[in-house]
């Protein structure tokens, strides 16, 4: 091997390396800093990011994914209906059908999901979005295992603790639900701990 050719393995091989080195300090940052905490512009969120949002979890989280999002005004999400949701056990054994109230339910958590990104992460942990209102409920067709529900929510009315909002939920097109709903923010109270019963004298 003649010293030129020599010499150009060795650039080769030290140009890899760092090259290397480059990649790796380039992606390191990004890799350790991604978390599944949306940012509040994000028009979008898949199942981990809605959990880290709503504190609701099987078999009561009842959207799977948003695939639109405008701050404050609107949101669309997706529920999947499948047949091994537990309340088809009991509604109705050999017919089962999604309850209308799941399914405004799940509208509300759209609704909740699009309120809560404007809070940080620390807010969130000590806060709950719960019912005030239901109105105008009107229940339009069937929903049932292998349906997929498109749920759009419109904000009527936004306050910082509070949201209106109108929800229509459809299947193929198709209104299955809408309602208007009102939630509201309220603080996460721990359950206190029951005091011990006192033994009976002489135990």
């Amino acid at each position: 091997m003649n010293r030129h050719s020599g010499e150009a393995r060795i650039s080769v091989f030290v140009f890899c390396l760092c090259s290397h080195a480059t990649r790796a300090f380039i992606l390191k940052p990004a890799m350790s800093e991604q978390t599944n905490q949306p940012a509040a512009s994000a028009q979008t969120m898949d199942i981990n990011q809605i959990m880290s949002i709503l504190p609701h979890r099987y078999p009561f989280l009842l959207i799977d994914r948003l695939i639109e999002i405008e701050r404050k005004k609107r949101v669309v999400a997706l529920k999947n209906v499948t047949i091994n949701e537990p309340h088809f056990a009991g509604h109705f054994p050999d017919f089962p059908i999604m309850p209308g109230v799941l399914i405004i339910e799940a509208i509300a958590q759209a609704g909740a999901a699009l309120l809560l990104t404007e809070y940080p992460a620390e807010a969130r942990a000590s806060k709950l979005m719960v019912f005030t209102s239901i109105d105008r409920a009107r229940f339009r067709r069937p929903v049932v295992p292998g349906d997929q529900l498109r749920i759009e929510v419109t904000v009527l009315n936004w306050r910082s603790n509070a949201v209106k909002m109108r929800g229509i939920a459809t299947v193929d097109g198709k209104v299955a639900c809408e309602a208007t709903v009102m939630c509201a923010m309220t603080d996460r109270k721990p359950i206190a701990a029951a005091a011990p019963t006192a033994a009976p004298a002489g135990a």
